[in-house]
């Protein structure tokens, strides 16, 4: 199995799922989103859908790691005391396609930057703590075309694989692949399919 590595070499890891944390420190509400992402083009949508969820909150911040990119946002706060909190603790966790989102409501008593530091550390790492972790393999979502005639050989060569279907003059199917799998059945998939669309991804072991 091939997995994916960061710069130091350990192994990378995601969310299996999405998940939402709330605490409460010194009146104020710290609501922690976790969104597994696999395009860093869905974050500016998740962030948009964050902000209609929770209406009225003082401060959206948040961090991101995919494909070794990475950003963060204080949104208001301090500089250095939000963002970069969440950021440092995802990168601890080895991390990545993951958006981490931490919503605060005002209580009305000011943290100070350490407090702050602390708070937003601590609302991303008791989420974490809550979340099912799982190691990344390097893949592809890959979207083929191809006649009527082959479609019991590619349902046989694509079996246990999850695929969205579309059947119209020719079948067009678009699923995800692990980089193993893929070499496994390549040659045979070319033979009986157009490879319309082949783009990288990382997939959960």
């Amino acid at each position: 199995m091939l997995f994916s590595y960061n710069e130091t070499g350990d192994i990378m890891k995601s969310i299996k799922e999405d998940i939402t944390n709330e605490i409460i420190i010194n009146r104020s509400r710290f609501i922690t989103v976790l969104i597994k992402i696999n395009d860093i083009d869905e974050i500016k949508k998740k962030l948009e859908n964050i902000k209609k969820i929770y209406k009225d909150a003082t401060h959206y911040c948040y961090a991101y790691i995919i494909n070794n990119k990475e950003k963060c946002s204080d949104n208001g706060e301090p500089s250095g005391t939000a963002g970069l909190p969440i950021l440092n603790v995802l990168k601890q966790n080895d991390l990545t396609n993951i958006l981490c989102v931490v919503i605060r409501y005002f209580g009305g008593i000011k943290l100070g930057a350490g407090g702050l530091i602390r708070a937003y550390s601590s609302s991303t790492s008791i989420a974490l703590n809550k979340a099912n972790i799982v190691n990344l393999v390097n893949g592809f979502t890959l979207t083929i075309e191809f006649p009527y005639e082959n479609l019991k050989q590619i349902d046989y060569l694509l079996k246990n694989i999850n695929t969205q279907k579309d059947y119209q003059t020719n079948i067009t199917y678009t699923f995800n692949i692990t980089e193993e799998k893929l070499k496994q059945i390549e040659n045979e998939l070319i033979n009986l399919s157009k490879i319309k669309l082949k783009k990288p991804i990382t997939l959960a072991s």
